[in-house]
């Protein structure tokens, strides 16, 4: 698993870069709406959100999404043929055994949170128990460990909280914007046309950020295939898993927009467009294009 992690630090690393590349965009913001609108208000609410919400989304968000999603902690003695999959996954892969909760689901589906590999959690539904086989179990297994070996659960969190960060900012400043702000001098002051850009940049810049965030959650899902199959040493385990979980029609009850991209398979069930304008926005890699690439792996 060496080499795999080492191929998973070069994808953190280029991540990383987009979320430094979310901070400036965010400063920038802040300070452009506060320059326009003469209010630090809003500089003051990019910068302190920044701070207090990443940090509450590294030591908290395994607590809510588990909440969210009503899941139960097990011990061994209530699954132990799920306990023992996890565990073998684990040695081979070289992680702690992380804490494993159930969802009481009918639609198969598995997700992994927590912060690190030491406080990690793996939650499955039990329609993922009860629908799938062993090699197609383990090979959901395998691509949830590979989100917490290749640390993109903390990634996929901050992303979001960033994301949400740059929609809240472009909000306030609209809302000022038609209050006429606090500095009506200093507006005065300022060229029409970078109004005009303000309003453009404050209606533009969470699409974008959002179009980033999915591109991101889509290229982790590709990167914890080939990891989850290369663990496995069989990729046709996953490729199956995928095959039946995204035909599958059950509902997922606890499904929720702000956790959804967290999960194994989009829990949303509906047709869904082919267009790539469509695929902007799903939060997931087609399951077709997934399970073809799983299986053109060479092991």
């Amino acid at each position: 698993m060496a080499t795999l992690y080492t191929q998973a630090d070069s994808n953190i690393r280029k991540t990383w870069i987009l979320i430094i590349l979310f901070l400036i965009l965010i400063i920038t913001l802040s300070w452009f709406f506060s320059y326009l609108l003469g209010e630090q208000t809003i500089l003051l609410i990019g910068v302190f959100f920044s701070i207090v919400m990443s940090f509450s989304s590294y030591w908290f968000s395994d607590k809510l999404i588990l909440s969210m999603a009503r899941a139960k902690l097990i011990e061994k003695k209530d699954n132990p043929e799920l306990y023992r999959t996890v565990e073998n996954l684990c040695i081979t892969a070289g992680l702690p055994l992380p804490k494993i909760y159930i969802l009481n689901e009918a639609q198969p589906n598995a997700f992994a949170t927590g912060r690190d590999s030491e406080h990690a959690v793996i939650a499955v539904t039990k329609g993922l128990l009860e629908k799938l086989d062993r090699n197609e179990l383990e090979g959901v297994i395998a691509h949830e460990l590979a989100h917490i070996g290749n640390k993109d659960m903390l990634l996929g969190s901050v992303i979001v909280i960033l994301a949400g960060i740059i929609a809240l900012i472009s909000r306030q400043f609209l809302r000022i914007s038609s209050w006429g702000g606090r500095s009506r001098d200093d507006r005065k002051s300022r060229p029409a046309f970078l109004f005009i850009f303000g309003i453009l940049a404050a209606i533009l810049a969470p699409i974008v950020a959002t179009l980033i965030r999915l591109a991101i959650s889509r290229k982790r899902e590709f990167l914890a295939d080939a990891t989850g199959a290369l663990l496995t040493r069989y990729p046709e385990g996953l490729a199956s898993a995928l095959e039946k979980i995204s035909n599958d029609p059950s509902v997922l009850r606890v499904a929720d927009t702000s956790t959804s991209h967290l999960y194994i398979s989009n829990p949303f069930k509906g047709k869904e467009s082919k267009s790539w304008f469509t695929k902007l926005f799903m939060t997931h890699p087609p399951a077709e294009e997934r399970i073809k690439a799983l299986r053109g792996i060479q092991i």
